[in-house]
């Protein structure tokens, strides 16, 4: 006998605690195996694909397209061939968002159903009523009469049931039940569109508009309450702040408020750095970018200045220094500002964080960054200069202590060796919570960085 499981929003870590439904990546009334991916989210923090960890038959979807969802409500369900074991009832072990130990099936199969259902009876995108015969039907739950006068007497998808006067109401899911509860409507005056006369959210959905339509005044009130959330007015957009958007809201709100941050600033000669660069791309072997260049003086200056490798502990007003360097630097998205994070930076040489850039920006772009890739950095570099400015006064990264902000690097008058020259010039800002040091810490970090752009020997010492 078949039994029917319930896979819900696994828990994402990371302190995400909701996601929202991008993209269905199964229908009801396909076969998936076990790990196959069902749903493809977004967190706060990154889009990833949720696995489930059964195999079988999926009986119903929860949730739009568009929709969120807290984590524990329920994704999906799905009937299994046979009471599982132990083992096999928890699953694969390993529904952890965007992970899994097994590909996705080349090929999906759809179990369609014996006897299609009635023309009028259609069902709301959310909830679908399994078609599978295989599928048993809960005890308690007796074949209903469909809107033509009679049942077939087959056994029906499992659904919730309640009690009408001459025996149980099959509705398809507690949700159903739930809604119409909420809204004072009695299930044992509905005559369902489903197969065999079960409910289906579309017909609670159908009652409540003709019960408003009946309920509405002939004429309209003379005084309207105020709406309860804004609407958009002629001329106007509103975009809700969710997924990425509205995490980086809340994070840059959360540090103007809690950060005092100041920020200094000084222009450097890159010319030394550019050649330098050329050099080494030019000596073969993979090519070395300049933004992997500038990580680097930034993980040397952090060894002199661990001052600004740290965060503030404002529960037990303590500053806590890292004895590592994860490094994040931001990227432009289409999905909105993403910040990735190079995992010990002040371990890898120019090579390793040129790769480790490229792999982070491509996951960045396809929207395939996982939270571990977008959580735990020590200090940020913000190469604003891509977006054609010279500078800027950028916020911290919070919980950070300090942010690393380069403009574009042109060519402008510069006095070089007593004279009047045309050089590449960058301007460097340092915006640093002025909690964890003074200004004479940061100011000797900038100076160094700038030392170490116009005078690339000086990294030679830390090497």
């Amino acid at each position: 006998m078949a039994q029917v499981l319930e896979f819900k929003l696994p828990d994402l870590g990371e302190g995400l605690t909701e996601a929202e439904i991008v993209r269905w990546l199964v229908q009801v009334g396909d076969v998936v195996a076990v790990d196959q991916p069902v749903v493809e989210v977004e967190t706060a923090k990154a889009m990833v694909d949720v696995p489930c960890p059964y195999a079988g038959v999926v009986t119903a979807r929860f949730g739009e397209e568009g929709s969120e969802l807290p984590v524990g409500a329920p994704l999906i369900t799905v009937a299994v061939g046979a009471p599982p074991s132990d083992s096999e009832a928890a699953g694969s072990g390993n529904v952890l968002v965007g992970y899994g130990t097994s590909e996705a099936p080349a090929r999906r199969r759809r179990v369609r159903p014996a006897q299609p259902p009635p023309a009028n009876g259609t069902a709301a995108p959310g909830e679908t009523a399994a078609p599978a015969e295989s599928v048993a039907r809960p005890v308690g739950t007796a074949a209903g009469h469909g809107p033509h006068g009679h049942g077939t007497g087959r056994d029906t998808a499992p659904a919730d049931t309640g009690t009408r006067g001459d025996g149980p109401v099959p509705v398809i899911s507690p949700l159903v039940r739930r809604l119409a509860r909420e809204n004072g409507l009695d299930l044992r005056e509905l005559h369902g569109s489903g197969p065999e006369g079960l409910i289906l959210r579309a017909d609670v959905e159908y009652a409540l508009r003709a019960a408003a339509v009946q309920a509405r005044p002939a004429a309209p009130a003379p005084a309207q309450a105020p709406a309860a959330a804004p609407v958009a007015g002629r001329g106007e957009t509103r975009t809700p702040l969710k997924g990425v958007r509205g995490a980086v809201a809340d994070k840059l709100s959360r540090s103007r408020r809690e950060i005092p941050d100041a920020t200094c600033w000084v222009d450097a000669d890159a010319t030394e750095l550019m050649r330098a660069r050329t050099a080494m791309n030019a000596a073969g072997g993979p090519k070395v970018s300049l933004l992997a260049l500038l990580a680097r003086i930034c993980t040397a200056a952090l060894a002199r200045f661990p001052e600004l490798n740290a965060t503030v502990d404002q529960e037990a007003r303590e500053i806590v220094r890292f004895d590592h360097v994860h490094l994040g630097f931001a990227a432009q998205t289409e999905r909105g500002l993403v910040v990735p994070v190079v995992r010990d930076a002040h371990a890898r040489d120019a090579e390793s964080l040129t790769a480790e850039f490229a792999r982070l920006t491509e996951s960045a772009r396809t929207g395939a960054l996982t939270p571990a890739d977008l959580t735990g950095g020590t200090f940020t570099l913000n190469n604003y200069g891509v977006f054609g400015v010279d500078g800027s006064t950028p916020i911290i990264n919070h919980p950070e202590a300090a942010m690393l902000g380069v403009g574009r690097i042109i060519p402008k008058p510069w006095v070089h060796e007593g004279e009047l020259a045309v050089r590449q010039v960058v301007q460097l800002s340092l915006t640093f919570d002025h909690r964890v040091c003074d200004g004479g810490t940061a100011g000797g970090f900038l100076r160094y960085v700038a030392d170490c752009v116009e005078q690339p020997a000086v990294l030679l010492r830390t090497l």
